[in-house]
Protein backbone atom coordinates (compact mmCIF):
# COMPACT_ATOMS: atom_id res chain seq x y z
CA UNK A 1 0.00 0.00 0.00
CA UNK A 2 1.30 3.42 -0.90
CA UNK A 3 2.16 5.58 2.13
CA UNK A 4 -0.03 8.41 0.84
CA UNK A 5 -3.00 6.04 0.59
CA UNK A 6 -2.53 4.98 4.19
CA UNK A 7 -2.16 8.58 5.30
CA UNK A 8 -5.47 9.44 3.61
CA UNK A 9 -7.24 6.46 5.17
CA UNK A 10 -5.99 7.46 8.61
CA UNK A 11 -7.67 10.84 8.14
CA UNK A 12 -11.10 9.19 7.95
CA UNK A 13 -13.39 9.56 10.97
CA UNK A 14 -13.07 6.76 13.53
CA UNK A 15 -16.41 5.23 12.56
CA UNK A 16 -15.34 4.93 8.91
CA UNK A 17 -11.94 3.49 9.84
CA UNK A 18 -13.69 0.86 11.97
CA UNK A 19 -16.03 0.04 9.08
CA UNK A 20 -13.04 -0.29 6.74
CA UNK A 21 -11.13 -2.47 9.21
CA UNK A 22 -14.10 -4.80 9.60
CA UNK A 23 -14.60 -5.02 5.84
CA UNK A 24 -10.92 -5.89 5.36
CA UNK A 25 -11.01 -8.48 8.15
CA UNK A 26 -14.15 -10.11 6.79
CA UNK A 27 -12.65 -10.22 3.30
CA UNK A 28 -10.00 -12.69 4.43
CA UNK A 29 -10.70 -16.27 3.51
CA UNK A 30 -10.50 -18.89 6.24
CA UNK A 31 -7.30 -20.23 4.67
CA UNK A 32 -5.76 -16.74 4.86
CA UNK A 33 -6.61 -16.50 8.54
CA UNK A 34 -5.29 -19.96 9.33
CA UNK A 35 -2.03 -19.26 7.50
CA UNK A 36 -1.59 -15.99 9.38
CA UNK A 37 -1.96 -17.73 12.74
CA UNK A 38 0.06 -20.87 12.10
CA UNK A 39 2.90 -21.21 14.58
CA UNK A 40 6.32 -22.57 13.72
CA UNK A 41 7.68 -25.40 15.84
CA UNK A 42 10.02 -22.88 17.49
CA UNK A 43 7.14 -20.51 18.34
CA UNK A 44 5.04 -23.37 19.71
CA UNK A 45 7.97 -24.56 21.87
CA UNK A 46 8.48 -21.01 23.20
CA UNK A 47 4.79 -20.68 24.09
CA UNK A 48 4.83 -24.10 25.77
CA UNK A 49 7.90 -23.10 27.80
CA UNK A 50 6.34 -19.79 28.86
CA UNK A 51 3.10 -21.54 29.83
CA UNK A 52 5.00 -24.03 31.99
CA UNK A 53 6.89 -21.15 33.64
CA UNK A 54 3.58 -19.44 34.36
CA UNK A 55 2.06 -22.59 35.84
CA UNK A 56 5.11 -22.99 38.06
CA UNK A 57 4.92 -19.37 39.28
CA UNK A 58 1.57 -17.70 38.46
CA UNK A 59 2.43 -14.76 40.71
CA UNK A 60 5.16 -13.66 38.31
CA UNK A 61 2.58 -12.58 35.74
CA UNK A 62 1.72 -8.89 35.45
CA UNK A 63 -1.89 -7.81 34.90
CA UNK A 64 -2.62 -6.20 31.53
CA UNK A 65 -3.17 -2.81 33.16
CA UNK A 66 0.39 -2.83 34.52
CA UNK A 67 1.88 -3.97 31.20
CA UNK A 68 -0.08 -1.33 29.28
CA UNK A 69 0.98 1.43 31.69
CA UNK A 70 4.64 0.39 31.40
CA UNK A 71 4.54 0.31 27.62
CA UNK A 72 2.78 3.65 27.29
CA UNK A 73 5.16 5.19 29.80
CA UNK A 74 8.25 3.84 28.07
CA UNK A 75 9.11 1.62 31.05
CA UNK A 76 10.54 -1.48 29.41
CA UNK A 77 11.94 -3.17 32.52
CA UNK A 78 11.72 -6.90 32.11
CA UNK A 79 11.04 -6.68 28.39
CA UNK A 80 13.46 -8.70 26.30
CA UNK A 81 14.95 -7.10 23.22
CA UNK A 82 13.81 -8.47 19.88
CA UNK A 83 16.50 -10.41 18.02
Amino acid sequence: MAPDTLAELLKLPASERIELALALWESLADADCEAAFTLSDEQRAELDQRWQEHLADPGSAAPWEVVERRLKGGDLRGVEECP
